[in-house]
This record gives structure tokens, sequence and C-alpha cells, in this order.
């Protein structure tokens, strides 16, 4: 499969540490100041886009402190020159109309760079503490199918006229539209078949939580293959936790620091999992092995020398995958690291020419 021009994101540490709670070499720290550096950081160093994730309370651990998105994404998008700044959004939490202008005022402030993570929830005390309710996992996705299909056209411009099960909209067009292309991104996270069904009808691109290449080309295969209508090909990102030394054996030692230290906080994940809900795919995902980070983290097996990390980087855009969004603790240092030893040899390959990237691919 031929994959769009490879890109690098990061996580924004909207919520703490990626990896463990407990790492005297990551203090907690979810303050607007942290994550507004790490990002203006991220963007010296050459990345392409950020992720900011959206919870209202923490979804580790309540009395943490959790930063709030949306405006996080503003501010940035107005401190920020070039990179992507990916904002998720729940849609139980904001009605499409107000949300669809906040995404175009945001799409302007940045000069289009803004982009929507499409995320249906998987957090019960964010939904059913406020009194709006916990629907069941297909009804979550029947929702917000509706809710997306009215927050695209809006932001396309179009006066809308919309009578569904959940919204009723009349007559009604948002000005400014976008003034650099047609409209912001959508992402959709989500592997279950209704997200499947979801991305491939009103995404752009497809987040996949990390995992092995096999099972995320498997992924990719199956909803590349689903109808689109007059919609663009999907692209596909990946969530991935890097753990990646001069040698094989520095980086097994480092990962086994952090799996330690990450065992710690089995009372904080044993909440997580009683809040969560037991049919989202990305949890039962990872269940299947050891790992650390979130979203899948250490299983898609970017842990090992630089050449290792380098060469299965190259074998998941051989597959598919165009947007990797990154995870590292501590996570400047190894931001940094990754964007001086990582990338220059991934885009090495790439110049390397067709041979090699076969030879990634299979080997």
């Amino acid at each position: 499969m031929t994959a769009a021009p490879l890109r690098f994101g990061i996580w924004a540490l909207v919520h703490g540490p990626r990896a463990a709670h407990q790492d005297p070499e990551e203090p907690y720290d979810a303050s607007w100041e942290r994550n507004r550096d790490l990002i203006l950081a991220a963007e010296e160093l050459g990345y392409d886009s950020t992720l900011i994730a959206q919870h209202t309370i923490n979804p580790h651990q309540e009395d943490l402190d959790q930063l709030e998105a949306w405006s996080a994404a503003a501010a940035i998008a107005a401190l920020t020159r070039r990179i992507e700044i990916i904002a998720a959004i729940k849609p139980y939490l904001y009605h499409p109309v107000v949300l669809a202008k906040l995404a175009l005022g945001i799409e302007n402030i940045s000069r289009g760079r803004f982009a929507i993570n499409l995320v249906n929830a998987w957090n019960r005390p964010e939904l059913e503490k406020a009194g709006i309710g916990f629907p069941e996992h297909d009804a979550r996705y029947a929702y917000g199918k509706e809710w997306i299909s009215v927050v695209s056209r809006l932001m396309e411009g179009e006066r809308l006229n919309f009578s569904g099960d959940h919204f009723n909209v009349t007559d009604y067009a948002l000005r400014p539209t976008s003034l650099y292309r047609k409209r912001p991104a959508i992402y959709v996270g989500g592997e279950s078949e209704p997200a499947r069904d979801l991305v491939a009808g009103h995404g752009d691109v497809w987040f996949i939580n990390g995992q092995p290449l096999d099972d995320v080309a498997g992924l990719i295969a199956d909803v590349a293959a689903r109808p689109r209508g007059s919609a663009p090909p999907l692209r596909f990102g990946l969530s991935a936790f890097v753990v990646a030394r001069e040698t094989r054996e520095q980086a097994q030692v480092a990962y086994e620091r952090l799996l330690s230290l990450a065992a710690k906080d089995a009372p904080m994940k044993a909440i997580q999992k009683q809040n969560t809900d037991p049919k989202v795919v990305m949890m039962q995902t990872m269940q299947k092995t050891p790992r650390v980070g979130s979203n899948g983290g250490t299983a898609a097996g970017l842990v090992g020398s630089y050449d290792e990390v380098a060469a299965r980087i190259a074998a998941f855009h051989a597959a598919g995958i165009e947007l990797f969004m990154l995870q590292f603790q501590p996570f400047e240092a190894e931001m940094r690291r990754f964007a001086e030893e990582i990338i220059p040899r991934v885009r090495a390959r790439q110049s390397a020419g067709p041979a090699a990237k076969l030879a990634d691919a299979v080997g």
C-alpha cells in the first residue's frame, strides 16, 4: 500500500506522564505552561502534529490536574506557525453547532492547521457525574455519526437543515468558514465495527492504537476497502510509545525501568478499568501484551536501537501509516532524542529507494 508523506506528532501532556506516574525523571505536570513549552519545542524540532486529548476530569485519578483541550488548542494555535493542532472531542459534551463554530475559530486562528479527533467516549464518570448519561457502546457511535455529519457540513459552510434522531437544525449557517481550505480535518479513533463504519463514512484520518505491524496492516486493509463515495482515500495514523537507544540492550533496560515504574500505578489503573466501558476495543487490545504508555503504547514495537526503531517505522509506513503520534518518558528529553536520532534515519531510508522500503516491509 502506498502511504501519504510520513509525518511525526506528539501527544500533549494534558493529564501528566504517558507511561508511569511515579517516575522521578518525569514529575507530574499537566499545566498550560508545560504543554505550551512542549509543543513549541516540538515544532522547533520538526514535529508535524500534536494531539490534545479531551477530558473534563482526569481519567486516571480525579484529584489530579487535567488541562482543558479546546481552550488550550486555541492558545497553541496563536503561538505556533507550522505544527498541526488536533483537539479531541467527545460529542456528548458539545452541541454540534457550538463545536463547529469553535472549530472554525481555531482553524482561522491557526491559519488552516486545525483538526478534530472524534472520540466516542470510554470514561464513564465524565458523562455520568455530569448528568449526561453514558449510553451503550453502539448507541454512542450512532450519536457520534449524526453529530459529526452536522459538524462537518456546518464547517464546510453549508446552510444546514437537518432532522435526525438526536439533532434538529434549521436554516443554520456559520461564518466565516475556513479561510484556508474546505474545512478542518477530521480524525476518528476507535477500532470496533461501528467505529470503522464511522471513519469510512465521515473521517479523513483513522487513528489506530499501537499494536504489532501485522495487526495494523489488517485493520488498514479492512477500512481502506470500505466505500467512501466521492471522498478522497482515507489516511491512517498510529499511536506509539518510543524507547530508543544506541543499542537494543540499552533500550531494553530503559523499557524495563518504565515497566517497573508503571507497575506502581496498579491502584490507579484499577480505578480506570472500573470506569471504562468493557466494550471499548482499545482496552481489549491493550490487555494482550505487557506494555507501557497509553493507546497501545509500546505494543507497536518501537523499542530498540535507533536503527531498529527507524526500520519498524519505515515498515509501518509501507503498510499505510502516514502519521505517527508519539509518546515518550521523560518526554522532552526523549522527544529530542527521537528528532535527532530516529527521524534522520527514517528520512535516509526513504531516500534509499524502493528496495530498502521493501526490505523494511518484509523484514
